[in-house]
């Protein structure tokens, strides 16, 4: 008797490791070429290894694909596979419902998106009859939002609704989408601990990223008891947008100014990005002009005997347009 109530147990607990209740989304931009696969669960690093991140498949340049529910390594890979073959996003599930491995795709789930020849977007989505409630999928253009055992239908309403609202980039679309599912229970077995889910991913790839090294990849695959995954992607988003914008800042920088703070004399040197500069302006904080000079060379000196100490901005100039400014500390 002992043995069997602890074979229910196992069983029970195999089950639920295999459910994948999970809360997803996958979509892409025809502007700018991207892919992005976003989503969450209950299920965490300690029940099967990643955590909510083993449904997403990124295909740079092609498209993405979420398989939950049930999860199954080979379903995923022939998935994989039918979308390298050219396969539309509803001729894959077709193909994935008769090809099922274990030849129950009743209790699968399915998000595909892709680009057409074209260019242009294509979604499909697939509920087995068998998921557990809530279960549902939603899709529009260039999205496909889909989710099982969840509190009720409002969740992937209310991603939806964050997704199309957010004016942001597509990485800002699906992190407001995740946002939207940030209700305690939305993954209804995480109700106990307060939290949405126990774990969460933001994926996203441009055209001719290498599958293994997209440009955003994050993931927290755990987190202690009460804290939501949720929040705690948020939080790594939020730096890595401030880290890109750094390095965009710096990029887009086509003049160098040393020593700064600067004396009498400052020294400028044109980056790569400024080989076509004419002219230099030093203007104060508020926007008059006080000394213009010709640039003649790659580097080159302002002289500064003149200008009183404070703060001002060096703006270069290329065939009259305006570039992004230095920053210049008189002392």
């Amino acid at each position: 008797m002992k043995h069997t109530i602890h074979l229910l147990i196992l069983m029970i607990f195999t089950l639920a490791a295999h459910a994948q209740d999970t809360f997803s989304i996958v979509a892409v931009d025809t502007l700018t070429g991207e892919v992005g696969s976003a989503g969450a669960s209950c299920l965490d690093n300690s029940a099967i290894a990643g955590g909510a991140i083993i449904i997403s498949d990124v295909l740079p340049g092609r498209g993405a694909i979420h398989t939950q529910s049930y999860w199954q390594p080979t379903n995923q890979t022939n998935a994989h596979n039918q979308m390298e073959a050219g396969l539309s996003p509803q001729e894959i599930i077709d193909w994935l419902v008769t090809n099922d491995v274990q030849n129950n795709p009743a209790i699968r789930q399915y998000g595909i998106v892709d680009f057409d020849a074209d260019g242009h977007a294509r979604t499909a989505a697939f509920t087995g009859a068998s998921c557990f409630d809530w279960k549902g999928h939603i899709t529009g253009p260039n999205y496909s939002i889909q989710g099982n055992i969840l509190l009720s239908n409002a969740i992937i309403d209310s991603m939806e609704a964050r997704f199309l609202r957010e004016e942001g980039t597509l990485a800002d679309k699906l992190m407001a989408a995740l946002q939207g599912a940030n209700v305690v229970g939305a993954d209804t077995r995480c109700a106990p601990e307060g939290v949405s889910s126990l774990s969460a991913f933001l994926r996203m790839a441009r055209p001719g990223n290498d599958p293994d090294s997209l440009y955003l990849d994050l993931n927290v695959s755990e987190t202690p008891f009460g804290v939501e995954p949720i929040d705690e992607l948020q939080l790594l988003y939020d730096e890595w947008k401030m880290l890109v914008s750094l390095r965009e800042k710096r990029n887009s920088q086509v003049l160098k100014l040393y020593p700064n703070p600067a004396g009498e004399m400052v020294h400028y040197q044109l980056t790569t990005s400024g080989a076509n500069i004419d002219y230099i302006q030093l203007v104060d904080m508020q926007g008059q002009m006080l000394k213009m000079q010709l640039v003649r060379a790659f580097e080159g000196v302002i002289d500064l005997r003149e200008i009183p100490a404070g703060i001002y901005l060096v703006h270069p100039f290329a065939a009259g347009q305006k570039m992004a400014p230095a920053l210049l500390i008189r002392q």
